[in-house]
C-alpha cells in the first residue's frame, strides 16, 4: 500500500473549485502502464478524470473536491490497522480514491480487467461533475460510489432540496416598532411553523430533516430589518419528498406568505434505493452524493471506509485498518458482480 501517495494527495488543496491542481497530479501520479486515461471538462474549469483497464463492467468512483478549510494531514510514525490519518479528505473523499485505486491495482497485479476508476469534481457544490459526465459517457452496469460510510453498503439514501428565501419587511426606527415590520421576526416566524410541521416518519430512512444556512440580515441594530435572505436545505424521505415540493410550492405561490416572502427553487435529489450484496453489512444513510445523478448505469454501490460523522468537521480523520477493508470490498464487489 503506497502511503506515500495517500500522503501526497492529501497536501494538496482541493478544496472545491481548486480540485485541479488535484486532478493534475492524479492524471500523472495513477498512470499504472496498463490502464489509459480519459479526461472530461465540467465546464466550470474544472475536469473529470477515468481511468480503464481495459473495457470497464464496473466503475469505482468518487470526487476531488472536499469541503473547506484545507487542513494538511497528520500522518502517524509508525502504522498499524489502528493508526489514524487525519487532515482534509481523509474520508471524505481522498480516502475513497486512495482505497479504490489500491484495489484497481491490485486487480492489475493480479492480471486482471474490465474495470475503471472514475473521479469527479464539484460533489460538494452540486454534484457538477457527475452531471457533466453523464452527458459525455455512455456509463455502464455498474458504479461503486466512494463515500464514508463505515465500509457498509448503503440501502438507502435520503433526497435533498434546496431553496433561496427572502423575507419582505418594512424599515423604520427600532424604538417605533410598529410603525414597519421586521423580516428578522418574519424568518423567526417561518422558521417556527416549520419545526410545528410533521412530516411522516419513513420506515427506511426515518425523520424528514432542514436547516438554514447563509443567512443574511446586514441591517443597522437601531432599523427594523427591511430584508433577510437564507438557503433552506432539506433532506427528505421516500414518505415526504413529494410533500416538502408541495409545501414550498404553497409557501412560493403566497398562500400563507404573500408579499412578506419569495422562494427560489434549486432542486435537488430524490431518495435512493442501492444495490447490496450478500456478505456486506448494510444500512440507509442521510446525506447526499454523486450516486443519484449517475443515471448512465444501470446498478449503483455505495460504500467506503471512514464515519460520514468526522466527514466536513475539524478532525476529519481515517484508520489504516478501514482502508484496508475498503480495498477488500472493493476486490470483493469486482470478483462477485455477476452474482449481484
Amino acid at each position: 500500500m503506497d502511503l506515500e501517495l495517500f500522503r501526497r494527495m492529501l497536501s494538496i488543496d482541493s478544496t472545491s473549485s481548486k480540485e485541479t491542481a488535484l486532478a493534475e497530479f492524479l492524471s500523472r501520479a495513477l498512470l499504472t502502464g496498463k490502464n489509459r486515461l480519459e479526461t472530461f471538462e465540467v465546464g466550470d474549469g474544472t475536469t473529470n478524470l477515468l481511468f480503464s483497464w481495459g473495457e470497464p463492467e464496473v466503475f469505482f468512483c468518487t470526487h476531488m473536491d472536499t469541503v473547506p478549510p484545507f487542513i494538511p494531514p497528520t500522518f502517524p510514525g509508525t502504522f498499524s490497522p489502528s493508526s489514524v490519518i487525519s487532515g482534509r479528505g481523509t474520508c471524505d473523499a481522498k480516502g475513497q480514491i486512495f482505497s479504490m485505486f489500491t484495489a484497481c491495482k491490485m486487480l492489475e497485479d493480479q492480471g486482471k480487467d474490465g474495470f475503471a476508476l472514475l473521479l469527479l469534481s464539484g460533489e460538494e457544490t452540486g454534484s457538477f461533475g457527475a452531471k457533466a459526465f453523464r452527458k459525455t459517457h455512455p456509463g455502464g452496469d455498474l458504479v461503486v460510489v466512494g463515500e464514508p460510510t463505515d465500509n457498509a453498503m448503503a440501502s438507502a439514501s435520503k433526497g435533498t432540496k434546496s431553496y433561496a428565501l427572502s423575507f419582505c419587511g418594512e424599515p423604520c426606527h427600532s424604538g417605533y416598532p410598529s410603525q414597519g415590520r421586521s423580516a428578522v421576526d418574519l424568518f423567526v416566524d417561518f422558521a417556527s411553523m416549520l419545526k410545528e410541521m410533521e412530516f411522516p416518519k419513513d420506515e427506511i430512512l426515518g425523520d424528514t430533516t432542514w436547516n438554514f444556512g447563509k443567512v443574511s440580515s446586514p441591517n443597522p441594530q437601531n432599523i427594523l430589518s427591511p430584508e433577510l435572505t437564507c438557503r433552506l436545505y432539506f433532506r427528505t424521505t421516500f414518505a415526504s419528498d413529494a410533500l416538502v415540493c408541495s409545501f414550498m410550492e404553497d409557501v412560493a405561490a403566497g398562500r400563507k406568505w404573500k408579499g412578506r416572502v419569495t422562494v427560489e427553487a434549486f432542486g435537488g435529489d430524490t431518495p435512493q434505493s442501492y444495490t447490496t450484496m450478500k456478505g456486506f453489512k448494510t444500512a440507509p444513510v442521510a446525506f447526499g452524493s454523486d450516486a443519484p445523478q449517475l443515471h448512465n448505469f444501470r446498478r449503483k454501490i455505495l460504500c467506503g471506509p471512514g464515519s460520514i460523522l468526522d466527514a466536513h468537521t475539524p478532525g476529519e480523520k481515517i484508520t489504516l485498518g478501514e482502508i484496508t477493508e475498503a480495498v477488500d470490498n472493493y476486490v470483493k464487489i469486482y470478483n462477485y458482480r455477476k452474482e449481484i
